[in-house]
């Protein structure tokens, strides 16, 4: 399977160059993307917008953010506003963005946050972090699969996206316990639902991006350094977000449905350097 989406990406590339063979057109296409206002978020909505999509930006604090997109793009591009640690705002936002484009084609669980959370922290405080961590990274997937996939079913057709972490599988610092479980159980939930509803049209797919430059990233950099960061990977350059969009608009287009199930890892080559 790996072999196999390998080789669909490098017809992608080439098709970069020579678009008559292969043209990625998400112009019948509406997308959901949490937490797409700012870092990973925003350039997958903006390579989507640019492929033709009309997308969901959904934003908790950061509505300036949204709003530029909105405006740089205003027949493709609407906000939508819902914290995510509350399940009535993800059951809201979900209803919402169904209620505004009438069909959803592909969700993508973008949106989640990393607190850095040391073990000898309170015990009340530390619980705390933990289920903060688990309700915006966790519950919130979740539970907008599970109304994704309720939503898909009747037309036997749709794509889930789950960005999650290489801490789901290597884990992470100490410090950073309740991100790496949080990124494992969406993992899991990916494979659930490729296994039990492909049947059915859906399709599901994990992409574990690796350490990358985004604002929430700049809290570890301080934390540890880049350097530290740096050393952990086989390239010369920190991964980008604009690194991670071109593979989520890939399959957000239905040519690699056969990778269903898949985790593509994004982590310039950290697990083996």
């Amino acid at each position: 399977m790996f072999n196999y989406l390998c080789c669909k990406l490098l017809y992608y590339k080439i098709s970069n160059d020579y678009p008559l063979k292969m043209n990625i057109n998400l112009n019948e296409s509406n997308i959901l993307v949490t937490g797409s206002s700012r870092g990973i978020g925003k350039a997958i909505a903006l390579r989507l917008i640019q492929s033709g999509a009309k997308v969901a930006i959904h934003y908790s604090q950061h509505e300036h953010s949204a709003l530029e997109i909105i405006n740089a793009y205003p027949q493709q591009a609407f906000a939508f506003k819902a914290d995510l640690s509350k399940s009535d705002e993800v059951s809201q936002l979900f209803d919402n963005v169904i209620k505004h484009f009438g069909k959803l084609d592909v969700l993508v669980n973008n949106a989640g946050i990393a607190i850095s959370s040391p073990i000898n922290k309170d015990d009340e405080l530390w619980m705390r972090d933990w289920e903060l961590t688990m309700s915006v990274n966790l519950h919130a997937t979740g539970l907008l699969c599970k109304k994704a996939i309720n939503h898909f079913i009747p037309h036997q057709s749709g794509r889930i996206i789950n960005i999650t972490s290489r801490a789901a599988f290597r884990g992470d610092t100490a410090e950073y316990i309740a991100y790496a479980a949080s990124k494992g159980g969406m993992v899991a939930i990916t494979r659930s639902i490729a296994r039990a509803y492909g049947k059915q049209g859906i399709k599901a797919f994990n992409i574990a991006p690796g350490f990358t430059r985004t604002d929430m990233a700049q809290g570890f950099i301080d934390e540890y350094g880049e350097l530290y960061a740096m050393n952990d990977i086989a390239l010369d350059r920190l991964t980008e977000p604009d690194d991670i969009a071109p593979l989520v608009v890939f399959l957000a287009s239905g040519y690699a449905d056969h990778a269903t199930g898949a985790t593509i890892d994004i982590n310039a080559a950290s697990y083996v350097h």
